[in-house]
């Protein structure tokens, strides 16, 4: 499709609150399609998680939407999705299955929606679904009909000990541990084909060693370390943005993890964030939301067929991830062209001037977009967890620079 030239001509974003610098879009949107589709099969949860920043942080546009996918959404997604795959030559697309819980939509429905798509994708494309759940509504019977259906099973969780997660409560106030690693040891034992990893929220509160050690200890085969979804205007717990001399405490967290990763011996499940940010270090072309330039291509539909950006950007104000498209009335590729979307394929050029100008450019990349928003200048700042992810980086590229020396003689 032509190059992909940042333009001259730029584009407003959308935050009503406040007037904020233009963002560059591109010539050429259709360089980079989608290529993971995220679809919104139930939109309420089961849980109450005190920091679920859907439900508890600035946009509330879930209210709004039926709570359950109708099979018109999800016939119309599919064959959005199988257009845009045969249009683009896809030979792979992933398919997230999400919420909410998803699992509130029954195994059954999602294993329908996964085999309508099948069917519609061109026959070169391999379609990879994963289902994205808390664990606590995983039976013997769910996890069997979704694995038959090729689907893989991710598990959101705090920690590997019942400590971890006393934040992660039903709407009834009770802990929802016990539930959600009866799910997980099904699924670990059972089906470990069916087993796509582990998800967690970095809380610095906790031992960094012992919470790796206990999520480890549940056998992923991955596992992804998120940072809390925070910015310059909402800062994280425990963050302080403006101080001239700001401690990292999410930084030492994740090079206390990195160290009790890096040291585990065989066995270790892979880290994406640390995986990612070695082969960044070592000039592989690496990087998904949090680290790295490789433009993002990952797009939502909602319960109502709304197509909207990533969920993270909620977390910076109302409306923050809408498009104003949908997949009645509108083409993925019509959606690249947004704004928002295409100011994520831009690379360096849709960063700040100060990140733009940082020597850990090219392994940081400005670190998650969502992070990087404040009223007033919108996305154009570095991440409110800039000092953080420069701490994880220096020490693990001292990490990899004393390997690839070898022992002293």
């Amino acid at each position: 499709m032509g190059g992909a030239d940042v333009a001259q001509q730029t584009v407003r974003d959308t935050d009503p609150a406040a007037d904020r610098p233009a963002v560059p879009s591109l010539r050429h949107p259709f360089r980079h399609p989608f290529r993971q589709f995220v679809l919104k099969v139930h939109g309420h949860c089961n849980l109450a998680c005190r920091y679920c920043y859907l439900y508890e942080a600035a946009d509330h546009g879930w209210r709004d939407r039926p709570a359950l996918m109708s099979d018109a959404v999800l016939d119309r997604t599919a064959r959005r999705i199988a257009d845009h795959a045969a249009a683009h030559r896809l030979r792979h697309a992933a398919l997230v299955l999400h919420g909410g819980e998803p699992l509130l939509a029954g195994a059954g429905r999602l294993g329908h929606a996964v085999d309508r798509l099948r069917a519609l994708l061109p026959e070169d494309c391999t379609l990879h679904p994963t289902v994205q759940t808390n664990g606590t509504l995983l039976t013997r019977d769910r996890l069997h009909a979704l694995a038959d259906h090729g689907i893989r099973v991710g598990v959101s969780l705090d920690g590997g000990l019942p400590a971890h997660n006393a934040a992660r409560v039903d709407r009834a106030g009770r802990p929802a541990w016990s539930r959600a690693v009866r799910g997980l040891r099904l699924l670990a034992e059972e089906r470990p084909d069916a087993y796509a990893g582990l998800l967690a929220v970095v809380d610095p509160r906790t031992d960094p060693a012992e919470t790796y050690a206990s999520l480890a200890a549940l056998r992923p085969p991955r596992l992804d370390l998120l940072l809390p979804h925070g910015n310059w205007t909402a800062p994280p717990p425990g963050v302080t943005p403006d101080a001239a001399d700001r401690p990292t405490p999410y930084g030492d967290w994740l090079v206390t993890a990195f160290d009790a990763w890096w040291d585990g011996g065989p066995g270790q499940p892979g880290v994406r964030l640390f995986e990612e940010c070695l082969a960044l270090l070592m000039g592989a072309p690496a990087g998904g939301e949090s680290l790295g330039l490789t433009p993002f291509t990952a797009v939502v539909v909602e319960t109502d067929g709304s197509i909207e950006q990533v969920d993270s950007l909620k977390s910076a104000y109302e409306g923050a991830a809408a498009t104003g498209l949908d997949v009645f009335r509108h083409t993925f590729d019509e959606a690249l062209a947004h704004p928002g979307i295409a100011a994520r394929h831009a690379g360096a050029a849709a960063l700040a001037p100060v990140c733009r100008a940082c020597p850990l450019v090219r392994v940081c990349g400005g670190g998650q977009y969502a992070h990087r928003y404040r009223r007033g200048s919108g996305f154009a700042n570095p991440s409110v967890y800039c000092a953080d992810l420069q701490r994880l980086i220096r020490h693990a590229a001292g990490r990899l620079a004393a390997a690839t020396r070898g022992p002293a003689r």
